[in-house]
């Protein structure tokens, strides 16, 4: 059965719906002008023959790009794209597949929106269009995991197998006794429920890896195996379990016949193999694994409760920083991002410059990230409510000189251990609050 994932975007439009009877996405056609996504086709491949889907949006002036998937060799794993929040309208969209991304059709500039799950590839389209594309939906199913031989004892114990149905691992436990593996404990994700599958005689000292899933991955297991008294059969004598974070569990003496089970460019979402009072055997499960972002917090925004609430939606960083003043205090702000894929995103304009125009802060990226943003705000003649009066950017290596003037009631807005990879609030012809999106800092 497909997974509906729900439409990703602005609002406004009509509801349409491609449905997801088919094996693959094989074509797309976009149009984008210069105020967004114009219209949006889709080709699919059910039962080896191509079907044109409808155009989704209405065709105008604009240029009509397009992006072909090979079916034999490749599936549509996620969608990413940006959209208005004044006007709804979807005003960029990028499609990747497993082997390649396409071009960036339309302009990077707005809140950024994706659609993407672990495991599993888009076989249909849904969303909402009338002249414009406003937002889209994918229907995706699993990608079926491909299973390797066991490695160790082939005839002893009895078989375990998981099936390879499960969406990726969390935690693995390991008993040794000293000579033998003798048991294994897999914690296992299957649509964000945990479900354990444990094997063999917990008899021996236990160590565990944790994986942080889903944004980390087992990517390796190596090991050895040979005949072992008192047993008198061949059994599993080490494990080493690699993450695609680079944190390694080893456990036991490698002795004997070395083995390796690894799948380039694959997770290992499963095990098989034959155990009995020891793990005889051992065999993985792979399956393409394109680890989530990190998960992103949203910190509340400081600052008065007037004006329009704007929020530029979370980026890979921070590139610069665009600050406009005013006689009172600070009039605009707009940043520059990076995305995923590398490129330069220009937030929006909040607020309104006046005469003096912007002000500017530049981070030396990708080593330099904005860690706190302080500030001030106050009632000030002429406005219902406060308004930001000073911003102040620290980075991880410096700290800004101060835009405005220091009035009113202080502020910091940080969170130990992220990073700034945001920014929302709220604005009129003035900024009258600001807030920030955060990340954890990683290696």
């Amino acid at each position: 059965m497909a997974l509906m994932v729900k439409a990703q975007g602005g609002n406004g439009g009509k509801e349409w719906d491609d449905g997801f009877n088919y094996e693959g996405v094989t074509k797309i056609h976009v149009r984008a002008g210069y105020d967004g996504i114009q219209y949006i086709k889709f080709e699919y491949v059910k039962y080896g023959k191509t079907i044109a889907g409808p155009i989704h949006g209405v065709s105008g002036l604009g240029m009509t790009q397009t992006f072909e998937i090979n079916l034999q060799k490749e599936y549509l794993v996620s969608v990413e794209g940006y959209y208005d929040k004044s006007t709804g309208v979807i005003q960029s969209i990028q499609f990747k597949t497993n082997e390649q991304t396409s071009d960036l059709m339309g302009f990077n500039k707005g809140t950024k929106f994706s659609l993407g799950t672990t495991r599993r590839k888009i076989i249909g389209f849904h969303g909402f269009a009338d002249k414009k594309v406003y937002s889209l939906g994918a229907y995706f199913i699993r990608i079926p995991a491909t299973k390797s031989a066991m490695q160790g004892g082939q005839t002893t114990g009895k078989g375990y197998d998981d099936d390879g149905e499960y969406d990726g691992i969390r935690k693995v436990y390991v008993t040794y006794d000293g000579t033998s593996i003798r048991n294994m404990r897999v914690d296992y994700d299957k649509a964000g429920q945990v479900e354990c599958y444990e094997y063999g005689d917990k008899n021996g000292t236990e160590d565990k890896i944790t994986v942080n899933y889903p944004y980390e991955c087992i990517t390796s297991v190596e090991g050895s195996y040979a005949v072992t008294n008192p047993y008198g059969c061949i059994v599993l004598r080490s494990l080493t379990f690699k993450t695609s974070n680079g944190r390694t569990l080893v456990i036991g003496t490698v002795t004997g016949t070395k083995f390796s089970l690894q799948s380039e460019g694959n997770a290992i979402v499963g095990f098989h193999g034959r155990v009995g009072s020891c793990v005889d055997s051992i065999g993985a499960y792979y399956a393409p694994f394109y680890p989530s972002p990190l998960p992103t917090e949203k910190l509340e925004g400081q600052g008065g409760d007037g004006g329009d609430s704007w929020d530029d939606g979370a980026f890979l960083n921070v590139k610069k920083v665009y600050v406009g003043q005013g006689s009172n205090g600070i009039v605009a702000v707009k940043f520059e991002y990076e995305n995923d894929a590398s490129e330069v995103v220009f937030g929006d304009e909040h607020g309104k410059t006046t005469l003096l125009g912007y002000e500017d802060f530049k981070l030396d990226y990708p080593s330099e990230y904005i860690i706190s943003v302080e500030g001030c705000h106050d009632r000030i003649m002429g406005a219902e409510t406060g308004v930001i009066t000073m911003l102040r950017f620290k980075t991880n290596n410096r700290t800004s000189q101060p835009f405005g003037l220091e009035a009113g009631v202080n502020f910091v807005l940080q969170k130990e251990g992220h990073k700034i990879i945001g920014f929302h609030g709220k604005s009129s012809s003035m900024l009258h609050q600001i807030g920030v999106h955060v990340v954890p800092i990683t290696k």
